[in-house]
């Protein structure tokens, strides 16, 4: 069976689905995946093949969000945040249009390509479903993933009915443009909503029913299968720099944000290396997007490495909470210290705090170095966190996310 993957948004957008391709793969499907440019070469490791979307608007999503520095939230950065995502959102039309393979014979779609792919899809007459690394239903489990969780209500459907509303007018303008390119009547976006749900369009969810369970009135064709582990090259070696600072003493704590450039460099460095040392403790700083770069006796720098290898020899991370880093913390069973910046980011926060394997949530509008080390104190003084995360881990360990995916797919068109 021929398969295409295609994902767009930050690299921790794209990642998890470097496992699921590769499982795909082992299962004798043809798969390609498809991403933005910058992520093709490392996506594209041993052997999975790759297609780079055409244009890459989320840079300048990842831009603006930065430039509004500590005030996102205020009216004018609602208002840039709001602009730049529909020009996001929009620009991925044309790309997606030409990147999909009229020969396919599946296209699995991620949450922010899924609007458009799955117009695409059906215009040539090829089954799609979704592939999602947050929960994008209502239900009054819990809110919509763009909030903070709160406990179990009625309100909580309706707010996810009111976030999706406001999704799919985000993509109002994307919706209009694919409809005419294809040539197709328009269809609002809150009407395609509407039958995917009647037709009980499958969705595959990739995170832990341990982390996250199913709710139980979610519609049917919606799953929650464990994980995608990304795909680690079995040739990739750490650096010796790093191997040598981890056999000189304690486990330190990884400290990184990923995509996220909640502040400038030199203040995110400053603020680690002094919470590190306030609470007596070493550091591993991942320079990320953000372009970290701290050295000392005590603490080093390194760029992107598998979490895979990473994280289980750390005491804690401190990182910004998105999906897939997340999860390589819970996989890897150290706690955290949660440090939101936007989207599903503070929403995944509240989960690890009510995981029980981080003490709480700090805002990157309230971080400061006397408030991180209070909370790296509290997260490695404490054994019930590392306790937690361990227990935690075990079940994790136990799913096969990607195995799940793979066997549905070959129960529904084998």
């Amino acid at each position: 069976m021929r398969i295409q993957i295609i994902t767009a948004g930050t690299y921790g957008s794209v990642a998890p689905y470097t496992g699921l391709g590769h499982r795909l793969l082992a299962e004798g499907h043809r798969v390609e995946l498809v991403t933005h440019a910058r992520y093709t070469e490392a996506a594209g490791c041993c052997g999975l093949p790759t297609r780079a979307l055409a244009t890459d608007p989320f840079e300048q999503l990842l831009a603006v969000y930065a430039g509004l520095g500590p005030s996102p939230g205020s009216l004018r950065g609602l208002y840039a945040m709001g602009h730049a995502s529909r020009s996001a959102v929009t620009g991925l039309v044309d790309a997606v249009i030409e990147a999909v393979d009229d020969k396919a014979d599946l296209i699995l779609l991620s949450t922010l390509a899924a609007p458009i792919g799955n117009v695409v899809a059906e215009y040539h007459r090829i089954p799609s479903a979704g592939v999602y690394l947050q929960p994008e239903e209502p239900t009054t489990a819990f809110p919509p993933c763009v909030m903070h969780l709160r406990p179990e209500a009625r309100a909580n459907r309706v707010l996810g009915r009111a976030v999706n509303l406001g999704f799919d007018t985000l993509y109002g303008a994307a919706n209009r443009r694919v409809h005419a390119r294809l040539g197709l009547p328009r269809r609002s976006t809150a009407r395609l909503r509407r039958r995917r749900h009647g037709i009980q369009w499958p969705v595959w969810h990739g995170f832990s029913p341990a982390v996250v369970p199913r709710p139980p009135d979610w519609r049917p064709g919606l799953y929650v299968t464990g994980y995608w582990w990304p795909h680690v090259c079995p040739e990739w070696t750490p650096p010796a720099e790093l191997t040598d600072f981890l056999d000189a003493g304690p486990a330190p704590v990884c400290v990184g944000f990923g995509s996220m450039m909640p502040r400038p460099a030199e203040e995110l460095g400053d603020i680690a290396v002094r919470a590190l040392r306030r609470a007596g403790l070493r550091g591993v700083v991942q320079s990320g997007r953000a372009g970290l770069s701290v050295a000392g006796d005590d603490i080093v720098t390194v760029g992107g490495m598998p979490h895979a290898w990473l994280f289980p020899r750390m005491a804690a991370v401190v990182h910004h909470a998105g999906a897939g880093t997340t999860a390589a913390g819970l996989r890897a069973g150290v706690p955290a210290v949660p440090v939101p910046v936007m989207t599903d980011q503070p929403w995944w926060s509240s989960r690890l705090v009510r995981l029980g394997v981080s003490p709480g949530v700090l805002p990157h509008a309230r971080l400061s170095a006397e408030r991180l080390a209070a909370a790296l104190r509290r997260v490695t003084d404490d054994p019930g966190y590392r306790q937690r995360a361990t227990d935690l881990a075990e079940r994790i360990g136990r799913e096969d996310g990607s195995g799940q995916v793979a066997r549905a797919i070959a129960a529904r068109l084998g």
